[in-house]
């Protein structure tokens, strides 16, 4: 009932107040437990995950090295004298990619099959260029929202789907 009354202020009130130092030390206090929460909902190792410790068993084999004449190493020799040859010789020339044509190509794979692997977008024959020119359309026809990209669950596989 005290506490309900006004009180006289003086400077050593001012200064020590019981009922502020209390509720300071309560929010220092809310403060370090909820910290501890969020730590321990953390994975621990030894509580929710378990590593993994294998070891291959050693096995030693002797084996004699093979007898080799001389017409199998002529034969091998022909052989990478004949790779040698064909790469030496042959020159492709890249033909300049169309991003139209790649949004074109992506929508009609997406129209044909209700889903479809993210990664089977790109024909890595093409090379870097043929990635980047087909992820450059995958990105625009999402932002016109003709398709969208859908994930299951984390670090599960990306499909495409039209909208």
């Amino acid at each position: 009932s005290r506490m309900l009354l006004p009180r006289v202020v003086t400077e050593d009130d001012e200064e020590h107040d019981p009922r502020a130092e209390l509720i300071r030390r309560l929010q220092e206090y809310e403060r370090f437990k909820q910290a501890a929460e969020e730590i321990g909902e953390l994975p621990q190792l030894g509580r929710d995950v378990f590593p993994v410790d294998t070891a291959m068993p050693y096995k030693h084999v002797e084996q004699d090295p093979p007898d080799v004449d001389l017409k199998e190493i002529l034969l091998a020799l022909k052989d990478v004298m004949h790779r040698a040859d064909m790469f030496s010789s042959h020159h492709v020339t890249r033909e300049p990619l169309s991003l139209r044509a790649r949004m074109t190509r992506v929508l009609e794979t997406v129209n044909r099959e209700t889903f479809s692997a993210f990664t089977d977008m790109f024909d890595l024959s093409e090379g870097r260029q043929g990635v980047v020119v087909t992820f450059m359309a995958i990105l625009e026809l999402i932002k016109q929202q003709l398709i969208e990209l859908v994930q299951a669950d984390a670090f599960a596989p990306i499909h495409v789907k039209a909208r």
